[in-house]
């Protein structure tokens, strides 16, 4: 009897040490390419450069390639959805005769990813010269991978 409890004593306490011991992990995920990020960054900072130069040679479609169709931009109302919208609103108000009321400088910018289809990007916009006052604003420009390349998903400048 006594080698009976034994073995059933025995048995319990490999059970509860089996339900103890840790689960084996799940592997890593693979590791992005480490020219990854920097090709990124690089790609999102010449893209917002290219559309500020866009502006400032009065081509408001070229300064609007860097959004997706689906983009929304955020304003004081709400968020305005599609970039014909946006175009329409920028017309009437930072546009005259096909060309820019004023300049559009950038600084201050920096781009931080969010994962490897994702990142955004912040920055300081300054509207000058014209013969009108500067205007000047924060924006935060949410970008994703596509097919066609980085694209701006969301924009909030204020």
């Amino acid at each position: 009897m006594r080698i009976q409890h034994s073995i059933v004593l025995l048995a319990f306490v490999g059970l509860m040490t089996a339900g103890c011991a840790k689960a084996p992990e799940s592997p890593a995920p693979p590791a992005a390419p480490a020219h990854a990020w920097a090709d990124d960054d690089a790609a999102i900072r010449a893209a917002t450069a290219a559309s500020a130069e866009a502006w400032n040679r009065g081509d408001l479609k070229g300064h609007l390639a860097i959004y997706d169709k689906a983009t929304t931009f955020m304003t004081t109302t709400g968020p305005r959805p599609g970039v014909a919208l946006i175009e329409d609103a920028f017309l009437k108000k930072y546009f005259e005769d096909g060309a820019p009321k004023q300049t559009l400088g950038l600084s201050q910018v920096a781009v931080h990813p969010l994962g490897p289809d994702a990142a955004f990007e912040t920055g300081h916009f300054e509207l000058t010269g014209g013969g009108r006052p500067e205007q000047s604003g924060w924006f935060t420009l949410v970008w994703k991978r596509t097919a066609a390349g980085w694209r701006v998903i969301h924009d909030h400048s204020s």
